[in-house]
């Protein structure tokens, strides 16, 4: 087990707010969690990214959590362990929503490939682009799986699995897609994005996307 309290300052290097989605799941839940940490970032697609994230990443890319000598280069993994310093509360407290909250999160890291790469994030604006079937069929899937998990927790609170878990930092970015990109969803999934793009932190992070989209220009 780890400890309960990181007894060094932690640090989060993310990309660009308007186009990457792995580094929103991180952020949010430490922004979730109530862990202290600071953010830096580094643009994508910039010489400044190639020189400089090989310090951070064996994979070169973001993001990354740096802890004292610790460094965790993968978002579910870092998500994991703040979920760890946090006491266990990025996850619900039954094992059994555990196990389906686990599985929800696994599911958006390694799958749903035909919607991200038709609907990559940008995240502040509106768009309008074609799916085709395996794209369709992701976010028929996302919708179903949504319903399923809000459906057992209504009266637990607004999110999939009742208080805010890693599941919903996992599908941060892609409700930002459905709004971004205009998806067909089933009324429960549809105020489940409402849910999410009211959270404060979301709406914080939104803030920093136009903010730094303005100063790219």
């Amino acid at each position: 087990m780890f400890s309960t309290a990181s007894p060094t300052p932690l640090t989060l290097v993310l990309g660009d707010r308007q186009l990457s989605s792995w580094s929103l799941r991180p952020w949010i839940l430490l922004k979730h969690l109530g862990l202290a940490f600071e953010a830096g970032r580094l643009r994508l697609d910039t010489p400044d990214f190639e020189q400089h994230i090989g310090a951070y990443s064996p994979t070169r890319q973001v993001p990354v959590l740096v802890d004292g000598t610790l460094t965790i280069w993968d978002s579910l993994a870092i998500c994991e362990y703040a979920s760890e310093i946090a006491g266990g509360r990025g996850w619900p407290d039954h094992p059994t929503e555990r196990a389906r909250a686990r599985a929800a999160s696994a599911d958006m890291h390694s799958g749903f490939a035909a919607l991200r790469s038709h609907w990559p994030m940008q995240a502040t604006s509106t768009l309008r682009v074609a799916l085709d079937a395996a794209g369709l069929a992701d976010i028929a899937r996302i919708d179903a799986l949504w319903q399923a998990a809000l459906g057992h927790h209504t009266a637990d609170g607004p999110w999939l699995f009742g208080r805010y878990s890693i599941a919903d930092a996992m599908y941060a970015p892609v409700a930002l897609r459905f709004n971004t990109y205009g998806a067909d969803l089933s009324p429960l999934a549809g105020a489940y994005v409402a849910t999410t793009l009211s959270d404060p932190h979301l709406k914080k992070w939104l803030e920093g996307a136009k903010a730094e989209c303005t100063a790219s220009r």
